[in-house]
């Protein structure tokens, strides 16, 4: 059975849309972020029932799409990111007040980082065959990069006389630099022998011309992970909260481990203290002093 097509917007649209994307390049705005603001404004103006112009849609046609993804499913950071992506689209394309504002945003679930011990990293390390595959992974755990900021790694990134690498137009289109570990010298010299990589670090497949993509790099990450017989569900961004996480416990301090992330703000990184069993076991239990003072 064939799957019906899906809903087009219309011309109108469609060169709004165009506008938009043109706007959001001379602002600076990254492909990726471009990417997924053009998708959520596609979907609003595909969206089921009735769907008025663009420009005569209301604060209350957005409030409940918004209200609709959060109810199929949708997670609250996505329904936040459409709301950004209508609110940019009437206000610099459109130039409409539209009361977004009466639109509330949803509150985020604040969960704690989910990590690998020490043991389970190694494990998962030591399950990657492939010299590609395994030196993605080496970056991403010894680092603490984005997965997007590895897989964009070009050869010249790797300074191997100052031992870093330079990470570039991170989020924020920031610039950084992060350690180049012994180790993960060693295994990217490996990996450079026997697959030559010219341009980008990790190229994709046989195209030079292009790096790895995302979803490339997670399936294979939870491949590995399989292999190795981890319960966990594995994925890239669990390796960077890996990597924060066995800093903090090594007594790493924690405006250096916020530097190496790339967060703007101190808070985002401090959440890490939550999970580093180094703080935890620092507090004595209450009970452990009453039983002490007994003895």
């Amino acid at each position: 059975m064939s799957r019906p097509d899906r809903p087009q917007v219309s011309p109108h649209v469609e060169a709004l849309i165009v506008r938009m994307d043109e706007e959001m390049q001379l602002r600076g705005f990254t492909r990726q972020t471009r990417r997924l603001y053009l998708a959520h404004v596609r979907r609003f103006h595909t969206r089921p029932g009735p769907r008025p112009e663009a420009e005569a849609a209301s604060s209350e046609d957005v409030r409940r799409w918004i209200l609709g993804l959060l109810q199929s499913g949708k997670s609250h950071s996505y329904a936040n990111q459409a709301l950004s992506a209508l609110r940019f689209f009437y206000r610099s394309v459109l130039a409409l007040p539209l009361e977004l504002e009466g639109v509330p945003r949803a509150r985020r679930k604040r969960q704690l980082p989910k990590v690998l011990s020490p043991v389970e990293v190694r494990r998962f390390l030591d399950a990657l065959p492939s010299p590609k595959y395994r030196a993605v992974a080496f970056v991403l755990y010894s680092t603490g990069i984005r997965v997007g900021e590895c897989a964009r790694l070009k050869v010249s990134d790797i300074d191997g006389d100052r031992d870093v690498i330079h990470v570039r137009q991170g989020k924020g289109r920031k610039d950084r630099y992060v350690m180049l570990s012994p180790v993960l010298r060693d295994v990217l010299r490996e990996y450079y022998r026997v697959e030559r990589p010219h341009d980008w670090l990790f190229p994709a497949g046989h195209r030079r011309d292009r790096h790895v993509t995302v979803r490339t790099i997670q399936r294979r990450i939870a491949a590995a992970a399989e292999r190795a017989g981890l319960k966990k569900h594995v994925t890239p961004h669990m390796l960077r909260h890996s990597f924060a996480t066995h800093l903090m416990e090594a007594g790493t301090d924690l405006r250096y481990i916020q530097e190496l992330l790339g967060h703007t703000r101190p808070s985002t990184t401090a959440i890490y203290t939550k999970v580093a069993r180094r703080h935890i076991r620092a507090v004595q239990s209450p009970v452990d002093r009453l039983f002490d003072e007994e003895g």
